[in-house]
């Protein structure tokens, strides 16, 4: 039997996912365990976890050799925790005989070298590291703004909006559901500010793009694309994010509400609506592709595309470890595909893997 594997930083972190996962795990021929990768020992390559026992729908609590089919849903954060286990998720990629199903996506700079040569670079924002507190402020002119974003980050977490307005500059940020705004006098005050944020973690600044409906509520499109059983990418739904009047994001965790893709369409003029749908279809169509061309393979992704006043298409995020709740929330009868998808890409992927094993065995004997 085959076994699988979830990986977490917090075996208490999805449990709602896993467990639905788990479920699904015996009838296709898999054991199902669950771990966080600082539990793994080093020397006997045995695992300290919980598995899935299909007779009691329960988890158990035991030690078990390292799964096959790895599914990484480990969210790293700056503490020491997340470091250890992040090196530990790192040294596991390079064993040979462990497949991931998928390898996750480098930070958001590098995401941004790679598409800038590519053909998606006219959905890009302009996009550059932050050097310093001098730097930014050396990049901010009167009416136009700039967005400050983490390299690392996710969640929509420590995202901050910078303008510079009649000598003043004004600083927002999303925190617990509120738009928090500063008012500062002194460019001084803002660099000692940047500079603290990037003690703590690498930022970039990216150019502001008012990415609002008519109600003034920023909001983006939110796809998930997966590959399937046969490893061809699909979309797999499409739903509108909304945040609230006035604020910077429109991330679920910030309070952002759910709504249908094809309504908020079905609100635009005929022409307008065919071309906007066009543009994001083929962005969609291109982006997984050219992602693998860069990095290693992948498994899903969720896209966050901003729609401007006129039409503009962007991308704002790409994400391999992307959540579900739009997916589901637009279409509950999605829930045993998103439960089982997971499964059957890692058969396939154990499968590819012992038919390349068996070719090269028989392709050693005949010579």
């Amino acid at each position: 039997m085959l076994s699988f594997g979830l990986m977490t930083l917090q075996t208490s972190n999805e449990k709602h996912y896993f467990n639905e996962i788990a479920k699904r795990a015996h009838e296709l021929e898999m054991a199902c365990y669950r771990f966080v990768p600082s539990n793994i020992n080093p020397i006997s390559e045995k695992v300290s976890g919980d598995y899935f026992n299909p007779d009691t729908n329960e988890w158990e609590a035991c030690e078990f050799p390292l799964p096959k089919v790895l599914y990484d849903r480990c969210f790293y954060k700056e503490d020491p925790h997340s470091k250890r286990c992040k090196a530990i998720v790192k040294w596991l990629k390079t064993k040979k005989d462990i497949l991931f199903l998928g390898y996750g996506l480098p930070n958001k700079l590098e995401l941004y070298d790679a598409l800038e040569n590519s053909k998606l670079s006219p959905y890009l924002l302009k996009s550059s590291q932050v050097k310093s507190g001098q730097h930014v402020i050396q990049h901010l002119f009167p009416n136009k703004p700039l967005m400050m974003k983490p390299v690392n980050g996710s969640q929509g977490r420590g995202i901050y909006y910078l303008e510079k307005k009649n000598n003043e500059f004004i600083i927002q940020t999303d925190k617990q559901n509120k738009t928090i705004t500063r008012l500062f006098p002194y460019e001084e005050k803002v660099i000692s500010l940047i500079d603290y944020l990037i003690k703590e973690r690498g930022y970039l600044i990216q150019e502001y793009k008012k990415l609002t409906n008519n109600m003034n509520q920023p909001f983006d499109i939110r796809v998930l694309l997966q590959k399937n059983g046969n490893g061809v990418w699909q979309e797999i739904a499409k739903g509108i994010r909304t945040g609230k009047e006035k604020g910077i994001i429109s991330n679920i965790n910030a309070g952002g509400l759910i709504s249908s893709y094809e309504d908020w369409l079905a609100s635009h003029p005929s022409s307008e609506r065919d071309y906007v749908n066009n543009e994001i279809n083929e962005v969609l169509r291109s982006l997984p592709q050219i992602l693998e061309q860069h990095f290693p393979p992948l498994f899903e992704l969720g896209v966050d595309i901003g729609v401007s006043e006129n039409f503009a298409i962007w991308i704002l995020d790409i994400n391999s470890k992307p959540g579900r709740k739009v997916a589901l929330t637009i279409n509950p009868s999605l829930e045993d595909h998103l439960y089982t998808s997971p499964l059957i890409y890692g058969k396939r992927l154990d499968l590819e893997r012992r038919q390349i094993d068996e070719k090269t065995i028989s392709g050693g004997n005949s010579s």
